[in-house]
């Protein structure tokens, strides 16, 4: 199964209004989406049980403690499936693409496609502070997802595809560009979508590591 945007269970699961074969929204999934779109919008301390029960349409929050002990449990059970689904989509893209470029080339445009269609998904990664509310868990950075995406540039050096500097560095390099330009169009600061700008960022971020300048 090939994982894009379109089918991402993140996305089929928390950003669209699925129902169950009864014809009734899940209500945990309800409680997720509403608590994915709070966290994204006032942060995770801004928001309480209280504001998630509401905006899931439940009665009150005694609702939430049959699916979730705390809000911390809600926070995690997110933070978990972003980045399952993530290192996911990663595989599949390694599969495809045998070159760096290519690799690269394929996550930025999930991200940019994540950053238009799923835009609450891509601000609690972008823009949350996890490790204030998550401390327990791996920084984003260190996780498998991003685990993958340091192979990829580690390879590309080795192939002669990028400069041979350090992986670490590179990877800031070029993910600084991307991200800078995603919590853009997240904040509004761009007068397009995220698709817009696309080509014209992919193109910056490539020919900062590329050990010959190309473009796609």
């Amino acid at each position: 199964m090939r994982y894009s945007p379109e089918n991402w269970l993140l996305i089929k699961n928390m950003e669209q209004e699925k129902e169950t074969s009864a014809g009734t929204p899940d209500t945990q999934e309800q409680i997720l989406l509403a608590a994915l779109r709070l966290f994204a919008e006032k942060g995770y301390f801004n928001t309480s049980l209280t504001d998630i029960s509401r905006a899931a349409g439940l009665a009150s929050s005694h609702g939430i403690y049959h699916h979730f002990a705390n809000k911390q449990a809600i926070a995690a059970k997110l933070y978990d499936s972003i980045l399952d689904n993530l290192s996911i989509s990663i595989d599949d893209i390694r599969r495809r693409n045998q070159t760096a470029a290519d690799q690269l080339r394929d996550i930025v445009d999930l991200f940019f496609k994540l950053t238009d269609d799923a835009p609450f998904v891509m601000r609690f990664l972008l823009t949350l502070r996890i490790d204030e509310f998550l401390p327990e868990h791996k920084k984003p950075d260190d996780t498998p997802a991003f685990a993958k995406i340091q192979k990829i540039i580690q390879h590309g050096i080795r192939a002669g595809e990028i400069r041979s500097i350090d992986p670490q560095l590179a990877n800031c390099y070029f993910f600084g560009i991307i991200n800078n330009t995603l919590r853009m169009a997240l904040d509004g600061a761009l007068d397009k979508k995220a698709d817009a700008y696309l080509s014209q960022t992919w193109l910056m971020a490539w020919n900062v590591i590329a050990k010959k300048s190309s473009c796609f």
